[in-house]
């Protein structure tokens, strides 16, 4: 193990939480959009819902390999693994005067929930503040280290 594993770590989340919260801003920006892309019939669909799934950053064979060495420990950060989208149907309102409305009067909305937003948006800002936290930490640790050979 590395002395900058912890700060590696640190780093691999930092990442990963920037990721989530630029995926929660474009979520939050497109909460309003009717017209995001082109369906397999030819008609515009609204904005989905996009959401980011983690995942230990060592599922390689190799971090396999040296953890049946005990040469690892298993932790080596975390990373995003994909991004989908939310299949939950759209949410329908009644504005008869918008330009996406059916014969009914009714628009199909995004099916982005803003106060469920912001809740993922705060969680990913604590957590990003957590792993600065851990960051800085680390760096205080090693810079103490440093100092013991003066």
């Amino acid at each position: 193990m590395s002395i900058f594993h912890s700060i590696n770590t640190s780093g691999s989340a930092l990442t990963a939480q920037r990721l989530r919260m630029d995926v929660v801003s474009s979520n939050i920006a497109n909460s309003e959009s009717t017209r995001s892309r082109v369906d397999e019939n030819g008609e515009w669909e609204p904005y989905r819902r996009k959401m980011v799934s983690f995942q230990n950053e060592g599922a390689s064979f190799r971090s396999h390999l040296q953890a049946a060495n005990n040469k690892a420990n298993g932790t080596e950060g975390v990373r995003a693994s994909v991004i989908t989208e939310d299949e939950t149907p759209f949410k329908m309102a009644f504005n008869p005067n918008h330009p996406d409305a059916d014969e009914a009067g009714y628009v199909a909305m995004p099916n982005v929930d803003p106060l469920q937003e912001m809740v993922d948006l705060m969680s990913a800002t604590r957590s990003y503040e957590a792993n600065i936290t851990a960051l800085n930490a680390s760096k205080g640790l090693l810079m103490k280290a440093l100092e013991i050979g003066k």
